[in-house]
């Protein structure tokens, strides 16, 4: 097994945890352990898209304010889609 951990949530949010771990069949350590690797792992697939669109933008010489334009004239051509 791993380590030992102590954390403390307020009452009504460990309740929701509870629930929800009794909901899944699941024991509430096991729940929190799944959310815990959960948020890890998106935070790690979020900072590789991100350093992906770095290097992209800087092979590709884009720069920040390229993308505002574009968003923006996306955005504008929705709206003329909606009117």
């Amino acid at each position: 097994m791993g380590s030992t951990v102590n954390i403390s949530f307020d009452e009504d949010f460990l309740a929701r945890i509870d629930r929800q771990a009794e909901q899944e069949s699941r024991n509430r350590s096991e729940l929190i352990r799944e959310a815990a690797r959960m948020y890890l792992e998106r935070r790690e697939r979020w900072s590789r898209l991100f350093e992906l669109g770095s290097q992209l933008a800087s092979s590709q010489k884009v720069a920040e304010s390229d993308v505002l334009y574009e968003i923006q004239a996306i955005r504008k051509r929705k709206r003329g889609k909606n009117a």
